[in-house]
Formats: C-alpha cells, structure tokens, sequence
C-alpha cells in the first residue's frame, strides 16, 4: 500500500457548544487550505477526553491519533495544535509525538506546525492580529485586556507579545492567569493608564477557545475572577467571550505553521532533501 500524508489537529478538548467553535473554524479553514489531504482529531487533556467519550464523542489522545494513522499506513503527519506560546503544553505534546513515533507504531516522519510565539517576529504577527480583532464598538479611551494561560516557563513569550501589542496600542494590556503578569498587576498598570479608576476596560481571553478558564476565571460573576476584581477596583467592565481560534487572523498564523511543517515534511522526501531523523521536534 503506498505512503499517505496526513494531517492531526490537537485542541484542548473543552466541553460545550461556545468551546467548540473556535477548533472547528479552524479544522474547517485547514480543510479548505489543505482539500487534498486527510484530517485528523485529537484532544490533549485527558479529562475532557473522558468527558467526550461519556458523551459518545470521539476522544483520541495525540499518542492514539498518531499510533492509529501509523496502522493506516500514514508515513508523514504534520501535528498542529491550537497553542498560543510554546511552553510547557507545548513541550508535552513534542515528547507524546516523539513517543508515539519511536514506541507506539506512529508515522516515520512526523512535523510540527508551531504555535503563534516562537519568537519576536512571531511576536508581532500575533499582535498585528490581536489588535485587527479587537471589537469595533471599543470606546476611544477604553483600555483592552487580553488574558492568556500563562505559568512560568511563558512568560517570556508573553513579554515578547506585550512589547509587540504595546509598539501598536498603549491601551491594550496583556495579563496571564498564571506567572507574572497577573490580576494583581494588570490593576496596577490600568489604575497608571487611568490616573486612578473610573475608566473603562474591555476584557478579551486570548485562549483558543471559551472553556472553564474564560467562561469563570476570567469572566465570572464572583469576587475572584479577572471581572470581578477588575469592577471591584472601580472600573467598568465588559467581556467578549470569544476564544482566539474563531478569529481568521490567528487562524491563519496557525495555518501558515503547518503549511511550513508540510513543506519540511515534502523536503525530507526528495533525494539530498535532508536527514529524515532530524525532524522538528524541538526546533519549531
């Protein structure tokens, strides 16, 4: 049976109609993109996998994903996940591909389209369509806070993206639910933007899709959540529940990671094309 390639799409795997449309505006842009070719799903929590196979949804880990598409005679599979920054998320599915291709029957040569941030210049695409995005009705003096994942092997991404938002819009903070730009000291940076309170704050989630994070820590009711805390302060506040990957502009960066990884993966094949033992595990 000759070589296939393929493509596997990995989202978190957020339970709920509203988490649900920013991973299927994207596989439904890859299907487009990329007609020739088949798409695959996995989820990368495993929570929400068992969530989904309670429900009768399909529910493959990365490490299925690829192991089934190795039995189906898939030798090349470009992975692209719906990852903001490449922290540790991001390292965790390198090692479940590498482990699922060594151990576990996986395609010999497996790519990885990388996420928005690697770097500066990645840095300033993702901010060029952040601020593209940013509601039209936005008042002229309301500051926008967009509010990521986070933790502390991040946080250097975040500051990449914070420089580059900045460079464009002043008024467009960057804070994360973990790490350093928290809560705490996104007030700090509004009550300067403000010269004290009063002022009014739009809050985005720069989350893939609108699960648990965005729908409760960040725009929740209560005194603890990123809403809460912002009015408390003596702000106005609203909330676009949207997760990025209904947006066409992040989608398309996304997009352009795995055509690049397809592109690699193509390379490989060609005589002189490249050592196929080096893959992009780590170099993305």
């Amino acid at each position: 049976m000759p070589a296939k390639t393929g493509i596997l799409l990995v989202a978190y795997g957020s339970p709920g109609a509203a988490a649900g449309k920013g991973p299927a505006f994207f596989e439904s842009l890859v299907r487009r993109t990329f007609s020739s070719l088949p798409v695959y799903r996995a989820y990368s929590s495993e929570r929400m996998r068992a969530r989904r196979k309670a429900s009768g949804g399909e529910a493959d880990s990365v490490y299925t994903a690829l192991c089934r598409m190795g039995s189906e005679h898939y030798e090349r599979v470009v992975v692209q996940s719906l990852h903001l920054v490449a922290g540790l998320e991001y390292r965790a599915l390198e090692v479940e591909i590498e482990e699922a291709r060594i151990a576990g029957g996986g395609p010999r040569l497996v790519g990885i389209g990388g996420p928005l941030i690697r770097d500066g210049a990645d840095a300033d695409e993702t901010a060029a369509a952040l601020t593209a995005h940013i509601p039209e009705d936005r008042g002229p003096d309301e500051a926008v806070v967009c509010v990521g994942h986070g933790g502390q092997a991040a946080d250097g991404y975040y500051a990449l993206l914070e420089a580059a938002v900045a460079a464009r819009d002043k008024r467009v903070l960057i804070g994360t639910l973990s790490g350093a730009k928290s809560a705490g000291k996104i007030l700090e940076e509004l009550r300067a933007l403000y010269g004290g309170t009063g002022g009014s704050v739009r809050l985005l989630p720069l989350l893939a899709s609108v699960g648990g994070h965005a729908v409760g820590d960040i725009a929740g009711a209560g005194p603890d959540s990123w809403r809460g805390r912002i009015e408390a302060a003596g702000f106005d506040c609203r909330v676009e529940l949207k997760g990025i990957a209904e947006y066409e502009g992040f989608a398309r960066i996304w997009i352009s990671r795995l055509a690049a990884a397809l592109g690699e993966l193509e390379n490989l094949r060609r005589p002189g094309g490249g050592d196929v033992t080096e893959l992009f595990l780590g170099k993305r």
